[in-house]
C-alpha cells in the first residue's frame, strides 16, 4: 500500500489558501460600525451658549437635523452609532442629541444634551380594522368561479342571442 505524500510547496500553498479561507470568514463576522447624521465637534459645542442668535447658532453647527413643529423654537442635531454584525439588522448603539431652545425673540435660552438612555419607546397602536366577507386562497378563488358562467347569450348585453339586442 502507498500513501499519498504532497510535495513541499503544494504543502504551502494548500496552508496558506485554508489560513487565508480562515481569516475571510473570520472577518465577515466582525461586527461594522457606522455613524449617522450630524458629526458632533467639542469645540464647536462649547462654543453655544445662552444669549446667541439663531444666525449665530447656525454659523457655528450648521443647519439642524430637525426643527420643532411648534414654532420652530428648538433646533435638534442629531448623531447615532450604529453597528452592524454580519448578515443582521443593523443596531442603535450609541446616539447624542444637542437641543438648542430658543425663546420668542430668536435668542438661545438652553442647550441641552441627551444620549440613547434618555429616549422613549413609543407603542404605535397596531390594531387591524376588520373587513367584510371571507378570505380565499387562491386554489379556493379559482375552483370558487366553477359552475357560474353559462354559455346561452355569452358576449352579448343583457344576454340575448340577437346581435340588435332584441329578444
Amino acid at each position: 500500500m502507498t500513501s499519498f505524500r504532497l510535495r513541499r510547496p503544494t504543502r504551502l500553498a494548500l496552508t496558506a489558501a485554508c489560513l487565508a479561507l480562515g481569516a475571510a470568514t473570520m472577518s465577515a463576522c466582525a461586527p461594522v460600525v457606522q455613524d449617522r447624521g450630524y458629526i458632533f465637534d467639542p469645540a464647536d459645542l462649547d462654543k453655544l451658549q445662552a444669549g446667541s442668535s439663531k444666525e449665530q447658532v447656525r454659523t457655528v453647527m450648521g443647519s439642524p437635523s430637525t426643527v420643532s413643529t411648534v414654532d420652530g423654537e428648538a433646533w435638534y442635531y442629531i448623531s447615532s452609532k450604529f453597528e452592524t454584525v454580519a448578515f443582521y439588522a443593523p443596531e442603535e448603539i450609541e446616539r447624542t442629541v444637542a437641543a438648542v431652545y430658543f425663546d420668542k425673540t430668536d435668542v438661545v435660552q438652553e442647550v441641552a444634551y441627551y444620549g440613547l438612555e434618555d429616549g422613549q419607546i413609543v407603542n404605535f397602536v397596531d390594531r387591524k380594522t376588520p373587513t367584510r366577507g371571507k378570505e380565499l386562497t387562491i386554489l379556493g378563488q379559482l375552483f370558487g368561479n366553477l359552475g357560474r358562467f353559462n354559455n346561452q347569450g355569452a358576449g352579448t348585453p343583457g344576454g340575448a342571442s340577437d346581435p340588435s339586442g332584441r329578444r
